[in-house]
């Protein structure tokens, strides 16, 4: 299954580059994403997991655009749809090579869909599903509950499924690289 899925992204214009580890993984990102490049981090429980939400947020190493766009500033949503480097994670992932992002306020859908430079999602291999509808299954069964936990703990309120992109396939070449980690991340 994880080969068929990695066939199958390659043949949608993804670039693919499958990790047994979660250091391995969080290795292949940094070699991805230059340092001193601006860099968006996308919400994303995996790379919280990772610690590469800290490392280019926080390191001094990137320039982050996150901090900005929580300032208020009309900079910010700009620069958030548009950086050099987007890095975050998919919901779901099918076989069949469609990329899967759910959200509730829809901020990372422009710099996934067209602003970013280049995209990365770290996607652990436990989001695979076999086509359009279980991906939509599991992120409505398996996905939102555990969203809106998180949510809730973190911020005090619920979330919602409100805006959902699909990407079937990147035209521009080299322009969004799947890492896939061969572990549990994520939900």
């Amino acid at each position: 299954m994880i080969q068929d899925t990695i066939t199958n992204l390659q043949s949608h214009g993804f670039d693919v580059t499958l990790a047994a580890t979660n250091e391995e993984a969080t290795k292949k990102v940094y070699e991805l994403i230059p340092e001193g490049s601006q860099v968006m981090t996308m919400s994303s429980v995996t790379l919280n997991t990772l610690g590469i939400t800290d490392e280019i947020n926080k390191s001094g190493k990137y320039q982050a655009v996150r901090d900005i766009l929580y300032t208020g500033e009309p900079e910010g949503k700009h620069l958030a749809s548009l950086p050099d480097y987007a890095i975050g994670s998919v919901n779901a992932l099918t076989e069949t090579g469609e990329l899967l992002i759910a959200s509730a306020s829809g901020s990372q859908i422009p710099a996934y869909a067209f602003g970013g430079k280049k995209v990365v999602f770290v996607v652990s291999t436990q989001k695979i599903v076999a086509d359009l509808s279980a991906a939509l299954k599991r992120i409505n069964e398996v996905v939102v509950p555990q969203e809106d936990t998180r949510a809730l703990a973190a911020y005090g309120k619920h979330t919602s499924l409100n805006k959902m992109l699909i990407i079937y396939h990147e035209p521009t070449p080299s322009r969004i690289h799947v890492v896939l980690v061969d572990q549990p991340l994520g939900f």
